[in-house]
């Protein structure tokens, strides 16, 4: 390879911060939009969301006529992709799962693992490659990107759906313990939903480090999501004197609590004692 090829081939893996340029939403090879990920992943790193997947989103796919799951950037490795079908297959009959990444030496690295029309794997970005999925799970895909570029990705991604269809958009630790995600419809976002290993974290605000980029740079004083967060650090310091019966007493407790004080959590404790809470939308919303 050249001296000039090999610089661009360095340049091209770096952030668009450290290229010195605004992150874009550049039509690549395949049409597909976007930039490439750093591409690590872990087994078990999205199981979280996963699970939440499984528990509240098997109806919706149950009800579609193509049961079709896009997982969006999922790096070097099939792991997580493969994860997901083992979760969602056993619930949902004739589940489709394809995988989609920018990088074509990725999807060229993982064609020992298709096995269509269960799983899939193809080139494509947040056009979603011309494919119309009942749920999208796009994880550390956007944190790269400017607040106004990823709000252009969710616009794209939005569009793209299926009727009924949901996008959830979010980011998590390297090994999966600290997550938070973002549900979207076709109308725009809904929820916020954060889930941790709570033995983990000293305070439930230790999550702001996980928020998406639509939330990340608005966790400060005055604006609802720091007001939700503090309010939830004060939850848990009310219910210290849980902790002697474990971790996931006093998270349920200090959920308990912020649905009293007004906070419109969603969904119930059989949730909340996996690490969970998910609050509507317009409660953290940026103003």
């Amino acid at each position: 390879m050249s001296e000039a090829g090999s610089d661009h081939k360095r340049r091209a893996s770096l952030s668009p911060a450290a290229q010195g340029r605004a992150p874009r939403l550049a039509a690549g090879r395949a049409r597909a939009l976007g930039l490439p990920t750093r591409g690590t992943t872990n087994a078990n790193r999205l199981r979280r969301v996963d699970r939440w997947l499984v528990a509240t989103q098997v109806p919706r796919l149950r009800d579609s006529a193509r049961p079709l799951v896009v997982d969006l950037g999922y790096g070097s490795s099939a792991v997580t992709t493969l994860e997901l079908v083992g979760r969602l297959g056993p619930e949902v009959d004739g589940l489709e799962v394809v995988g989609l990444e920018i990088d074509p030496e990725r999807v060229a690295a993982v064609e020992a693992d298709r096995d269509p029309p269960r799983v899939d794997f193809r080139v494509g970005g947040f056009e979603l490659a011309g494919l119309q999925p009942v749920i999208v799970r796009a994880f550390n895909v956007l944190r790269q990107y400017d607040e106004e570029s990823a709000a252009r990705a969710w616009d794209t991604m939005r569009a793209a759906l299926a009727p009924g269809g949901l996008l959830v958009e979010g980011t998590c630790d390297e090994w999966g313990r600290r997550s938070a995600w973002v549900a979207l419809d076709a109308a725009g976002p809904l929820t916020l939903t954060l889930a941790t290993r709570v033995a983990d974290i000293s305070r439930p605000s230790d999550l702001a480090e996980r928020l998406p980029k639509a939330l990340i740079h608005h966790n400060v004083p005055g604006q609802p999501v720091h007001d939700f967060l503090q309010a939830f650090d004060a939850a848990w310091a009310a219910a210290a004197g849980l902790s002697t019966f474990g971790p996931r007493q006093r998270w349920v407790a200090a959920v308990e609590a912020l649905g009293q004080q007004g906070w419109p959590t969603v969904g119930s404790s059989r949730r909340w004692r996996h690490g969970e809470i998910t609050v509507r939308w317009s409660a953290v919303a940026p103003t």
